[in-house]
């Protein structure tokens, strides 16, 4: 009966909450209408904040009917609603990429980002050996939209990504402290919006910065295992 009157009491949550994102896309629409995008810029955050905790509800949903399986069918779901790429770059540089921007700091929780991630790397790893980077640094390359004007680029320094960082750090890092790893962030304009994340030995930096804006719109190529000539070097 506990089981029961929980599932529905985060059912409740749920239609209060898609309440409140239906209020939102209506006073957005009505935004729409006027010539203040700015003001429209900020109720489209709050449509992503309602959003996100929305999805946060409804992923947790399952797990109250106390079926066994329900972590891993939503992880499952997540996979596939959210793709994501993982793999080694033909220089032995471990990427992901993400097909969203990271969130802002401190608009609401981003852990649905570990969330969809982690079964995405948890999966990728399984049956393969394990691959460490020693003195590192892990970049971010936040890829926006070339039709988006630069001044809606986001603050390196308000955007979140501890959510990444210690969920990489867990499958190819032997430590994620700052003697061991250091960040570097960027941005740049392709096709797509995405989140690309590098884990490059200190040593090769420098060859990443050179080859950086070299990047394809798609993304480089990534393979599945570090290169065979690479291998000695991770």
């Amino acid at each position: 009966m506990d089981s029961i009157n929980s599932f529905i009491h985060l059912l409740d949550k749920i239609e209060t909450q898609d309440r409140r994102l239906g209020m939102t896309i209506k006073n957005l629409r009505c935004l729409t209408g006027g010539k203040s995008m700015e003001l429209a810029y900020a109720m489209a955050l709050k449509l992503a904040e309602e959003s996100e905790k929305l999805t946060l509800l409804t992923r947790a949903l399952p797990a109250y009917t106390g079926n066994p399986r329900a972590l891993q069918d939503v992880d499952a779901v997540a996979a596939e609603s959210v793709p994501i790429e993982a793999g080694f770059t033909i220089e032995g540089w471990f990427c992901i990429r993400l097909p969203l921007l990271l969130p802002k700091k401190e608009r609401g929780s981003a852990s649905y980002i570990r969330g969809i991630l982690y079964p995405a790397l948890r999966s990728f790893f399984q049956g393969k050996a394990p691959v460490r980077y020693p003195e590192s640094i892990m970049i971010f390359r936040h890829v926006y939209e070339k039709g988006r004007p630069e001044r809606r680029y986001r603050d390196h320094d308000n955007i979140e990504v501890n959510m990444v960082s210690d969920t990489v750090a867990m499958y190819v890092l032997t430590d994620d402290a700052p003697p061991c790893c250091d960040h570097f962030y960027c941005s740049a304009a392709s096709t797509q919006e995405r989140t690309e994340v590098y884990v490059v030995p200190a040593r090769d930096f420098p060859q990443w910065l050179v080859l950086e804006p070299l990047i394809p719109d798609e993304g480089v190529m990534l393979h599945e295992n570090v290169p065979e000539q690479r291998q000695k070097h991770v």
